[in-house]
């Protein structure tokens, strides 16, 4: 029988993470940036059917299909990379990519993000060259406000990358506050990948 001196024990309040939750927030308001931008290129669009076919044909889709696989990648090696961390294991312990820990699997997705934001660096270069600019016409002004926007986005995700595997030197020991920073950035990274698979169908297969 229980008597009223015993203490009893609060029920435990599993509360969610304010960082995951304010990302998770602040992504929902980045779905409706990119839902605007769709919208503006969709009307532009309908507004000049012909131009977009005619311009749309310079577009060099084997290579973009190259470029999208690249930034998907990335997304599995920052997924490795966050499992390191819930591991919390910041470093590798062997040679093998089966022993990696987060820093490298994270230099990895962000050398892949590099590449990617290198090769649509190149892509913009070749259109130019073709007379297709921010100014020429609204096919121009459409292509390089989308994807334009989604490559600054890449770029500030690579920038995350670099903090976070700054962070893990620096930690003395790496804890579950240096795990959830790098699951956070993760959640960001999956996302920004998955604008560009939107992006690539719309600009490039449904052209």
């Amino acid at each position: 029988m229980t008597t009223t001196s015993e203490a009893i024990s609060p029920p435990l309040i599993n509360r969610p993470n304010s960082t995951s939750v304010g990302t998770i927030v602040w992504l929902g308001s980045e779905v409706m940036f990119f839902a605007g931008l769709f919208a503006m290129y969709f009307s532009l669009k309908a507004g000049a059917p012909d131009l977009w076919a005619n311009d749309a044909q310079i577009l060099n889709v084997p290579f973009a299909l190259i470029n999208t696989l690249i930034l998907v990648s990335s997304s599995f090696t920052a997924q490795f990379g966050v499992f390191a961390a819930e591991r919390l294991q910041p470093r590798r312990t062997g040679a093998s990519p089966a022993k990696w820990g987060m820093i490298e699997w994270f230099f990895l997705t962000y050398i892949l993000g590099a590449i990617f934001v290198a090769g649509q660096i190149w892509e913009y270069a070749m259109l130019v060259s073709e007379g297709i600019t921010l100014s020429s016409n609204s096919y121009g002004s459409a292509f390089y406000i989308t994807t334009g926007f989604h490559a600054m986005h890449v770029t500030g995700g690579l920038v995350a990358f670099l903090l976070i595997i700054g962070r893990a030197y620096a930690a003395k020991n790496f804890g579950h506050r240096e795990a959830t920073s790098a699951i956070v950035v993760s959640y960001y990274w999956h996302f920004v990948d998955v604008v560009w698979i939107g992006l690539f169908v719309v600009v490039y297969i449904l052209k």
